[in-house]
């Protein structure tokens, strides 16, 4: 993992103060080293921090090809890079280092702007092609490192995080369509950040760009589900095969197996997350077996049923795995809110980013540089709450699911306003209820002036302008909805790159292995979602012979945290009423009124609060942190350079 920074133009610029200046704000991705190129005279710049996992001595950034025709920097691991330098050696092309990230800029000479579909790992690169004078920028798959590029003046910027880019000349504003978006439903659409100005590269898309001229954007991947076409109850009762369910069982175990060898290769320690569930338990008991003396690592709440310790202990001994239990307390998400919402770049909704960010620092302080995590095994095999309540029906709401309701199970039967989302999905997935039912709250809080930005527009209406859901039963489609906003956008950006960044540690997700992905996503909902009703039915059964029983029987449990009781918690309140004044967009009056009013409430009432809590308190300090100011809340926001690219 490391981080990247790039500024192009037609013309010459001495732009190094301002490069280094954006370099050291992202230091913490890359302790171990900086690079910067100058190149073209001061028209092309691409600046490096790097975090060593792979040839330590040698794989230093900005890296170039043979000739110093093609320079790139690379942030992210490219797990088939063995095979790869082969096949390139034997076509002639001559290598100086051992690291990974040398393996683009050759595959670029041979495959051009498909060089990133080659790969199979996680990245994002900035590239550039001196003789051609063009900039090629890419992200990987499933957006699992993060990217972001603006036009500041007539330069393009690229960076790996939007304090990069205000380092380099953005103007720190607040985007108020984003800020609209995050609080209708949470998520931004995937080309969106919360800075104006500022566009994150989606997931699975390359942005290509000669000098001077303005960027394009073009998809190179999109999510396939099978595509089972048939009714929901259907569904629920379908008998795949034994013989199809043991074929499906061995194939995953296969998958997961190859995914988790690619990813614990490193010059550097390697451990995990383990959180006492099944998918966190099936990386760690395959690592385990590759490399014995693994060390783990987990989160402890100091209440039931958020707190995990005692499944993870249990499965930790089973494994005969090292397992270190991070304590987290109620004022832990309080104190260290600030510290956490300053590295994720990004609004949260429960003190899950607290207990993250803790956790990566306290596997960083263990000489841990890369962690193996359990992210993505939910998506591919259908393993939410939310999503059995899609397939199943209210009949299958557990126990565990009442700590995610109001945040992924819609609290309540109230009446929300989303006919964009049933005409375009054919229903309204559980979490959508879930995240607009908290989202009205929000939007009662919304100063005056926010509330007119775009005045009848409905959000979820931009929304799916740049999202089109594909066929499939109405789960594939609520997964992949949740994949393209949930995963991409919060899971694997803020509440994973965000906090392992900030503590100068990889993560390595396993069940994102694009391999892996497609391959569930091939397998028939019946087989992962199965008449029995056990959710991820294929990799339970994969996983049957080297999980502890007690886990592959455990329902799944989201990884949350206590909520935080606003009114027990004098610096909860203060800490809002000081954070908002940076979140202009909300009325401070009407969020002093909606904190006095829960002093009576029910407990229920007050615990169902902290998403709303959460995400006002984490606006404000992503207000403060990147100095964000007022923007005019007009309709002009909505027009700017990203659109014009994605119309190219």
């Amino acid at each position: 993992m490391c981080g990247v920074v790039a500024s192009f133009s037609a013309a010459p610029r001495e732009l190094a103060p301002q490069l280094r200046a954006a370099l050291a704000s992202i230091a913490h991705r890359g302790p171990d080293g900086e690079g910067l190129a100058r190149l073209l005279g001061g028209r092309a710049w691409l600046g490096h921090r790097r975090l060593a996992l792979v040839d330590v001595e040698g794989g230093a950034q900005p890296i170039a090809n043979e000739d110093e025709s093609v320079f790139a920097v690379v942030n992210g691991e490219i797990y088939d890079d063995t095979r790869l330098r082969r096949e390139l050696e034997a076509k002639g092309h001559v290598f100086r280092t051992r690291s990974d990230s040398e393996v683009l800029v050759h595959l670029y000479e041979e495959h051009g702007d498909a060089c990133i579909e080659q790969v199979r790992g996680e990245l994002a690169f900035v590239l550039f092609d001196l003789r051609r004078e063009r900039v090629l920028a890419g992200r990987d798959r499933f957006g699992i490192k993060p990217l972001y590029w603006a036009l500041v003046g007539e330069r393009l910027c690229v960076a790996s995080e939007l304090k990069a880019l205000i380092a380099l000349g953005l103007p720190p504003r607040w985007d108020p369509v984003s800020v609209r978006h995050a609080v209708a439903h949470q998520y931004l659409p995937p080309s969106r950040s919360l800075v104006a100005g500022a566009h994150a590269l989606p997931p699975g898309h390359v942005l290509s760009a000669r000098l001077g001229a303005a960027p394009t954007l073009r998809r190179y991947h999109e999510l396939e589900p099978r595509g089972d076409e048939l009714a929901v109850a259907e569904l629920a009762v379908a008998e795949p095969a034994v013989a199809d369910l043991v074929r499906a069982a061995r194939e995953v175990r296969a998958h997961l197996e190859d995914a988790v060898r690619l990813r614990l290769r490193s010059d550097v320690p390697v451990g995990a997350y383990l959180s006492g569930g099944l998918d966190s338990t099936a990386v760690v008991a395959l690592a385990a077996r590759e490399r014995p003396g693994l060390r783990a690592f987990g989160v402890s709440f100091a209440r039931a049923p958020w707190d995990e310790r005692a499944s993870a202990e249990a499965s930790a001994r089973a494994l005969g795995v090292d397992f270190e239990a991070v304590r987290v307390a109620q004022r832990d998400l309080i104190d260290d809110l600030e510290d956490a919402v300053r590295f994720a770049e990004g609004l949260a909704i429960n003190g899950q980013l607290v207990a993250k960010h803790r956790l990566a620092k306290a596997a960083r302080a263990a000489g841990i540089v890369a962690v193996l995590t359990g992210e993505g095994a939910d998506e591919a095999y259908l393993g939410y709450p939310h999503l059995r309540l899609d397939h199943y029906g209210a009949a299958s709401e557990r126990a565990c699911d009442g700590i995610t309701r109001g945040v992924m199970i819609p609290r309540g039967d109230a009446t929300l306003p989303l006919d964009e989302v049933r005409r375009v999905m054919g229903f309204v997935p559980s979490f959508v209820a879930a995240k607009a039912g908290f989202g009205a709250t929000l939007a009662g809080l919304l100063a005056p002036e926010a509330r007119a930005v775009g005045g009848e527009d409905d959000p979820f209406r931009a929304l799916f302008a740049e999202l089109s859901p594909p066929a499939g039963s109405p789960v594939e489609r609520a997964a992949w909805l949740w994949t393209r906003l949930a995963l991409g956008g919060y899971i694997v950006r803020t509440l994973g790159d965000g906090t392992e960044m900030a503590a100068s540690i990889e993560g390595r997700p396993p069940f994102l292995d694009h391999v892996l992905f497609e391959h569930a996503w091939s397998l028939p909902v019946s087989v992962r979602l199965d008449a029995s009703g056990r959710e991820k039915a294929a990799l339970r059964d994969a996983m049957r012979d080297v999980v502890p029983a007690p886990v592959c029987a455990r329902p799944k449990q989201p990884f949350l945290a206590p909520p935080v009781l606003v009114d027990q918690f004098d610096d909860a309140r203060a800490l809002l009423l000081d954070a908002v004044a940076h979140a202009p967009f909300f009325d401070a009056r009407a969020v002093r009124g909606w904190i006095d009013a829960l002093a009576g409430a029910p407990e229920e009432e007050r615990a169902a609060a902290d998403p709303v809590w959460t995400t006002l308190t984490t606006a404000g300090l992503l207000g403060r942190t990147l100095g964000l100011g007022s923007t005019s809340f007009g309709l002009g926001a909505r027009v700017g350079a990203l659109e014009e690219a994605l119309d190219a």
